[in-house]
């Protein structure tokens, strides 16, 4: 018995298969990479344009300055490694369609340090260049808090800089001039300050340190009391990798000041005055806006921030805030990826 011939399906009945043919890539979210990426430490966020965070991480330090010299380069190809491989597998079955990075030291985000970033990013992640958006980390962290022309940011991480962005989306900042002539009130300038504090005094009375608990502290994070080890952390290296491992030492401090140690506490109420001097500098120039202070070394200890706010007129609004630049970051390059899929989409 012969099987009936099936009759070809209808215009209808085609239109209707057509309709409900998904590509596999259509079906797959749209995700925006966003990168808070320092001297420390890099951290990444994956989210969609909703503001849904879908993943987030941290891999190592990353900053312009690793450009300079053929060890930091090395270091910035394996950090970048690093980053690709978790962030695909985090991503799944999601579309990274573009990054947005706020990086410590691009001064000049279209300048040549920024364009060989965003060559060596778009290299790694396998995006397209014109995708990725590469800026200051102040910039990324202060778009986190305000809107243009609404405040100023302090910001002290492993360096100190405050900056406000206007209206016509101008940058103004004060400080963030490096550790030779700046950066007071950051990490790297804490541990420096503490370092000079206790080597000044083994040079009066060798031996010192061990009455000091901030100089235990420190020794304990150094590997001991040696200058040679001391030398060594301060000079020795690679200066970008070295200014990184240099900020870390300020959580020694911070735990010598947590234990009562009075020079701790000492240290830490001075760079909370530092930090007030860089926003005052910018009330004196843009006006009296309200203030937010944020960075990690906030979270040091409790003496940084009374130390700001005792530097600052009582009529300055001050907050204290923990901005998620990455996941801010990741938002805003989501959202672009849709408004440049939603331009170039076919007219029906």
């Amino acid at each position: 018995m012969s099987l009936p011939s099936s009759a070809p399906p209808s215009p209808d009945a085609r239109a209707a298969t057509a309709r409900t043919e998904v590509s596999p890539l259509a079906s797959r979210p749209w995700l925006g990479l966003g990168l808070d990426a320092g001297g420390t430490q890099t951290r990444w966020c994956l989210a969609q344009a909703d503001g849904t965070c879908v993943a987030r991480g941290a891999v190592g330090g990353l900053t312009a300055l690793l450009l300079e010299s053929t060890a930091g380069r090395i270091t910035l190809a394996q950090t970048l490694q690093t980053l690709a491989a978790d962030v695909r597998a985090a991503a799944g079955h999601g579309r990274i369609l573009g990054l947005d990075a706020g990086i410590t030291g691009l001064g000049e985000p279209d300048g040549p340090a920024g364009r060989q970033l965003r060559d060596l990013l778009a290299q790694h992640l396998g995006l397209p260049p014109d995708t990725l958006r590469c800026d200051s980390d102040i910039a990324a962290a202060w778009h986190a808090l305000f809107q243009p022309g609404e405040g100023h940011l302090v910001y002290a991480g492993t360096g100190a800089i405050a900056a406000h962005i206007d209206t016509h989306g101008a940058l103004h900042r004060a400080g963030g001039r490096g550790p030779l002539i700046g950066d007071e009130g950051g990490g790297l300038w804490i541990a420096r300050e503490a370092l000079a504090l206790i080597w000044r005094r083994e040079d009066e009375a060798p031996g010192a340190w061990q009455q000091s608990l901030l100089a235990r502290r420190m020794f304990e994070r150094l590997g001991g009391p040696d200058w040679s080890l001391s030398r060594h952390f301060l000079y020795g290296g690679d200066a970008a990798a070295r200014r990184g491992s240099l900020g870390q030492l300020a959580l020694a401090v911070g735990q010598a000041a947590h234990e009562g140690d009075t020079d701790a506490l000492a240290l830490l109420h001075r760079a909370g005055v530092e930090l007030a001097r860089l926003a005052l500098a910018l009330c004196r120039r843009l006006g009296p806006l309200p203030i937010s202070a944020a960075g990690r070394v906030l979270t040091l200890h409790p003496a940084i921030a009374t130390g700001l706010r005792s530097a600052l007129p009582l009529h300055l609004t001050l907050t204290l805030a923990q901005p998620d630049t990455a996941l801010s970051a990741a938002r805003r390059a989501a959202v672009s990826a849709t408004l440049r899929s939603t331009r170039s989409a076919p007219l029906p």
